[in-house]
């Protein structure tokens, strides 16, 4: 478990390109800050966030908590058993991957469940997360919405999905080089880190490799996220909102990739692993389901 890392550490992480698109400024950072159409702009909202930054930092009241844990894993098809121990003997959740059905002609279809090792093949292991930078972003924003300060609110909540996602960045770091340390000699810039140079990968359930959110319910259990005040919703949204969840994989090979649409039998199969109706899978799923 971490908490209350410094936010000026995590400052030092944060991806600012994604934050201009919050604001519909389409560009890279820091070229953004010389484009001819957005720059003017770019610049202007770049250094508000540096002030609303110090003001988050120095009132105190952002509070930053995460869980982390490691457990023994193989693949079984599109599947990962997780295990209680070592003795692999007890499987304590089942994480049900999809798999990418376009045609290919190089690129492999890819599953999540690949960059596990299979159960008759090699012990494995899988880790997980959650982080959050979401306690304390209400009572800030309290007062400027107190003064009708729509733009400080925004303003805030957007630096607090920054600051999440940094979290995340200095959590993986941490998990390869130390925790897990299967990347010790790993020396990168946050530009690399921001290209994802590293090895392995923090895919995050309700996104494009694994695209089921119902999969966090997973997640959350085996981590017990309430025990650092982080819930689900009915929709399986995160609240605090500024938080983020997933799986570290650590496979060489491993890479991020779009499941994107699935075909009627994928959908069955799937359904019947995790024994849900044809309905419920296809609430979940909808998105994917080519009409």
């Amino acid at each position: 478990e971490l908490e209350n890392i410094p936010l000026e550490t995590l400052r030092k992480y944060i991806d600012w390109t994604p934050f201009f698109n919050t604001w519909r400024l389409r560009g890279a950072y820091p070229q953004i800050l010389k484009d001819e159409k957005y720059g003017e702009e770019a610049i202007k909202l770049f250094d508000d966030a540096q002030g609303y930054l110090d003001e988050m930092i120095n009132s105190g009241v952002i509070i930053n908590k995460a869980k982390i844990a490691f457990f023994p894993a193989n693949s079984i098809g599109d599947d990962i058993e997780v295990y209680k121990d070592e003795t692999r003997k007890e499987v304590i959740t089942t994480l049900c991957m999809l798999r990418n059905q376009r045609l290919m002609e190089k690129s492999p279809n890819r599953s999540l469940s690949d960059f596990i090792a299979p159960k008759e093949h090699d012990v494995d292991y899988i880790g997980a997360f959650i982080v959050t930078a979401g306690h304390g972003v209400d009572k800030l924003c309290e007062k400027y919405k107190k003064d009708n300060d729509d733009y400080a609110v925004i303003m805030i909540k957007a630096l607090a999905d920054r600051l999440a996602e940094a979290f995340a960045e200095y959590a993986h770091k941490i998990t390869r080089e130390e925790l897990w340390g299967y990347a010790k000699g790993e020396n990168l810039s946050n530009e690399e880190l921001i290209k994802e140079k590293y090895q392995g990968i923090r895919p995050a359930p309700g996104y494009a490799a694994c695209p089921d959110h119902t999969e966090k319910i997973k997640l959350f259990e085996l981590l017990k996220a309430h025990e650092i005040g982080v819930e689900l919703t009915e929709s399986c949204a995160m609240n605090p909102a500024a938080s983020v969840s997933g799986w570290y994989i650590s496979h060489p090979d491993s890479r991020y990739f779009n499941v994107g649409f699935i075909g009627q039998d994928q959908l069955e199969d799937y359904a019947n692993r995790k024994d849900l109706t044809l309905e419920q899978a296809k609430k979940w799923l909808s998105p994917l389901l080519e009409m």
